[in-house]
């Protein structure tokens, strides 16, 4: 039994310590990304032009643009800029290109500051090219000017919803008007793109919506937590995403029914939604930490004075499970936990539903905690007992190995009749634990992306429980910054559970399991406090039923 718990030992370390790159971090497979050359395409979607290194044409000098201006506009004109306030979010839209220039999120804070600003969810410049740019045909995304009758959106009185109308004109003689219709209390905003042949000659070409983006936050100090970020999608009823060795170097393009194309992070995302008839194809490149995305339809064919319409949604906002799945179009499968979803969901209920009442997420955490633990005490119970029990056959089955050293054969048969005789299961300790490891990997989840722990406080020097755990003692501590305590915590209270538990008599064995708290610790150094908290929680409540455990089979075994 000894030898089940020390290899147990080694696969739980092995599994946290290299199967988190794989659980966390995500799979490095093709299994969602299809190979283009493989993959059944919609006849009717043609395959964009490959992107240039900004993904978008080179936006147009002063003078350049000027000349490009409609007809009914002057050369002197001043490029305006129209400011959005809706509850969530500022936005400002640009009538050079008709594109998102600033996108700011009300109700989540870019860092703990005082005056910390919302989280901007557009970080590039007009250089690299902001989100939702459109060209048709050979009309550059990045050169068409869009005019406006206004220079804010409003919502008149009780109304939710108001919409944003520019229009422009390019030298081939399209016409082009888009109609953003935004509603003040989500995020999700509906854009309308009406393109009209008003040239004498009749125009071929593909609507592409444009899209460019840069990580929206940096990482927390001292975090070295590497989740997903990049371009992802929602095709043909499953989750994709791309890797940045996919997309780097040439561009790359997938063809299907997609419900949603984003640039999609742990906490938040710029999705999106088209909703043309038949297929759509999603170009994606990436150049050092600029991604670009093409959201493409089919061919179409204008004749003179006829018009297209092509809608679109889109939700640029966090990535809050509740939330989207309120919001609809499969938004909700952005929270990606992966194989652990059918026990994750329900985990990160509860924990909402702990907040609602005590609105701590750390007590919450603790409370979670305790449930799990409360609903697998009658498993670790029996798995305890058994292997206390092995403990106190320790002595009778050192006797059967010195005796039978020379005939292995015997030496096994003698050992599994003192296992009947004493009705002791050799793995009763260790498969208990084995069925606790894939709720503790959903919980891990649950607490490793979920958005309600970014900026949650819990108490004292711990406030956030999404950043790793430190107490600032005024200098900085080489590598650290400041204290783990909760770590440090947490390495205790395994090492007292490692002395409590019953231990091998082998000294290689104990060895390594006394090696694991250190282990532990210098591994959760680095993790978010939250998933700190949970294991420190975990430990105590194991402490607690060991010594329950061990007051109660304190008596010899009796055949």
């Amino acid at each position: 039994m000894d030898t089940y718990r020390a290899l147990l030992a080694v696969v739980i370390s092995f599994v946290i310590l290299v199967g988190y790159q794989y659980f966390f971090v995500g799979f490095d497979s093709k299994k969602a990304v299809k190979d283009p050359a493989t993959q059944t395409s919609v006849s009717s979607v043609t395959t964009p032009p490959a992107l240039n290194q900004t993904g978008q044409a080179t936006p147009p000098k002063q003078e350049a643009l000027k000349q490009s201006l409609p007809p009914s506009v002057s050369s002197d004109h001043t490029i305006r800029e129209i400011n959005v306030e809706t509850d969530l979010y500022s936005a400002v839209i640009t009538e050079n290109s008709g594109a998102i220039k600033s996108f700011i999120l009300k109700d989540y804070k870019a860092s703990l500051a005082k005056n910390s600003p919302g989280v901007q969810l557009v970080k590039t410049t007009e250089q690299e090219g902001f989100p939702l740019t459109f060209s048709w045909g050979d009309v550059a995304a990045a050169n068409t000017f869009y005019s406006s009758s206004t220079d804010k959106v409003q919502f008149a009185g009780a109304e939710t919803t108001s919409t944003l109308t520019m229009k422009g004109i390019t030298e081939s003689g399209l016409e082009l008007e888009r109609t953003y219709r935004f509603d003040r209390n989500t995020y999700l905003l509906e854009l309308v793109v009406r393109v009209k042949n008003g040239s004498a000659k009749p125009l071929q070409g593909s609507a592409l919506l444009h899209q460019a983006n840069l990580p929206f936050e940096e990482a927390a100090k001292g975090s070295t937590t590497s989740l997903f970020v990049g371009p992802a999608i929602f095709m043909d009823g499953q989750r994709q995403e791309f890797k940045t060795k996919e997309i780097t170097g040439e561009p790359k393009t997938v063809q299907g029914k997609v419900d949603w194309a984003a640039y999609d992070s742990t906490y938040f995302m710029c999705g999106i939604l088209p909703e043309n008839e038949g297929g759509t194809s999603v170009t994606m490149q990436q150049t050092d930490k600029l991604v670009t995305m093409q959201v493409g339809g089919a061919l179409d064919a204008l004749q003179p004075g006829q018009e297209k319409i092509y809608k679109y949604r889109v939700y640029f906002g966090p990535k809050k499970l509740s939330l989207l799945q309120k919001t609809g179009y499969n938004l909700d499968k952005a929270v990606n936990f992966g194989w652990f979803d059918v026990m994750a969901k329900p985990t990160l209920w509860l924990l909402n539903f702990f907040h609602t009442y005590l609105k701590n997420y750390g007590i919450a955490i603790i409370l979670v905690t305790v449930a799990f633990k409360l609903a697998f005490w009658p498993i670790a119970q029996k798995g305890l007992k058994s292997m206390k029990n092995m403990q106190k056959l320790q002595p009778k089955m050192a006797k059967i190995k010195e005796k039978y050293k020379d005939d292995p054969a015997m030496m096994n048969k003698e050992v599994m009749n003192l296992y009947k005789t004493y009705k002791v299961n050799p793995l009763g300790g260790c498969l208990p634990m084995v069925l606790q490891i894939p709720v503790f990997f959903a919980l891990y989840k649950v607490l490793l992306m979920c958005i309600e722990l970014r900026h949650a406080p819990f108490m004292l020097w711990i406030t956030d429980l999404s950043a790793p755990d430190r107490l600032m003692l005024g200098f900085d501590i080489p590598y650290l910054g400041g204290i783990p305590v909760l770590t440090l915590l947490m390495g205790a209270s395994m090492f007292l559970q490692q002395k409590m538990t019953p231990s091998t008599a082998d000294p290689t064995q104990a060895k390594i399991m006394m090696f694991l708290p250190i282990m532990f610790t210098f591994m959760f150094l680095n993790f978010a406090s939250g998933l700190v908290l949970y294991w420190f929680i975990n430990n105590l409540l194991a402490i607690l039923q060991q010594y329950l455990i061990n007051k109660q089979t304190n008596k010899p075994l009796v055949a």
